[in-house]
């Protein structure tokens, strides 16, 4: 298999000036690269810039991926719209990791498979990924859990990934609507891999996300009662070109403060987790176990019955199935062969439930002798045991 790289950067709250897109065109001659987007893959080589500076510095979302089984995805938000220390709750070894550069916070989120994912096009994902960025900045954490638990749900098909004392490590603050993410977050919970039946054993601690609406009257009175002087900083903001961070900060706040309280559920180790998700694996592979049985039961009593059908039907004109045979034979093409062997296949199956199976052998040997010197005919005989 040749090796495959694909790097994607995009700018979201500020797109890059002339100054910033000839920096960052330095690192590469190959780059698909805009004011607000830096694409590049590698069949041969590597990319000669560092993701982490880029994202420091010009970026608010990077993918990656790797056609030998890595993918990241990295994001970049203002501090004050997730603090560091929330999220270094859900920070696992050098696969979830989160710093602070100048006022903003940047999340790695890493996945590594070494079985290769040579099939997967990344071309399509961040976009598809990069909601759960708003979402973060308006205190939605389902991402940052996602993350945690696709880096431990590695140990299940991976031994070596942990330490056996990681155990009992406890997982981090379980967020509200587990069973109900959103289309980003479903998107992030396939390019992170994780398994279906470890998303429901952690989903069963979390509790129903009830969102309110923003309701414009509601959010029109909390505005109105924000600090003078906390409005001009907004309006500043909006002016000097951050109009999407300021939203996401209003409304931010606006959701903290309507947001109802909800109780926070007990937190499980990761063996607890990782058990519970073998116990659903089994009982859900039993079921489907079950169920394929049950339907190939159906498709072979529909098939008996329409066989049974098929001889009722032959039994009344037997003679002129024996011709037919003949007729098909006659014209040497290998779909008629194949079509008279199927007769063939009836009339000797007639034969058994009538009890005339000696009939069917003297007349299907003097066929055989008559057709002797046709060699594709008499291996598809053979094969069909007839």
């Amino acid at each position: 298999m040749s090796e495959y790289q694909y790097y994607e950067f995009v700018a979201i709250d500020r797109p890059l000036d002339a100054q910033e897109q000839a920096e960052v065109g330095a690192l590469s001659t190959r780059a698909e690269i805009t004011a607000t987007r830096f694409v590049n893959e590698y069949h041969w080589g590597d990319f000669r810039g560092d993701p982490n500076q880029l994202m420091e510095r010009y970026y608010d979302a990077h993918l990656y991926f790797a056609n030998w089984g890595t993918r990241r995805i990295m994001l970049r938000l203002p501090r004050n719209l997730l603090d560091l220390d929330v999220a270094g709750q859900y920070c696992v070894s050098d696969q979830v990791t989160a710093w602070t550069a100048g006022q903003h916070l940047v999340l790695s989120l890493t996945n590594d498979d070494e079985s290769g994912d040579w099939n997967y096009e990344p071309q399509a994902s961040l976009s598809s990924i990069i909601g759960i960025r708003d979402e973060l900045a308006t205190g939605d954490h389902r991402a940052l859990y996602l993350a945690w638990l696709a880096d431990y749900g590695v140990w299940e098909h991976d031994e070596d990934a942990f330490d056996q004392d990681e155990d009992d490590e406890l997982e981090p603050p379980v967020p509200p609507g587990l069973r109900t993410l959103t289309a980003p977050q479903h998107e992030l919970a396939e390019f992170l891999r994780i398994d279906r039946d470890l998303l429901a054993a952690a989903a069963e601690a979390s509790p129903p996300l009830d969102v309110p609406a923003d309701d414009p009257e509601k959010l029109a009175a909390w505005l109105t009662q924000l600090p003078t002087d906390e409005k001009d900083r907004l309006l500043l903001q909006v002016a000097q070109g951050h109009a999407a961070t300021v939203r996401m900060e209003i409304l931010r706040g606006f959701r903290d403060i309507m947001a109802p309280s909800v109780p926070s559920p007990g937190r499980r180790t990761v063996a607890d987790l990782l058990d519970s998700a073998r116990l659903r694996r089994d009982d859900r592979q039993r079921q489907e176990a079950a169920q394929r049985a049950e339907k190939e039961a159906r498709r072979e009593h529909a098939r008996a019955l329409a066989r049974q059908k098929r001889l009722d039907d032959l039994s009344h004109d037997e003679e002129a199935a024996w011709a037919k045979v003949e007729a098909l034979i006659a014209t040497r093409k290998p779909t008629e062969y194949d079509a008279a062997v199927a007769l063939l296949s009836d009339l000797q199956a007639l034969a058994e439930r009538d009890d005339r199976f000696d009939t069917f052998t003297l007349r299907s040997m003097a066929l055989r002798d008559a057709h002797a010197r046709k060699p594709s005919l008499i291996d598809r005989l053979n094969r069909a045991r007839l």
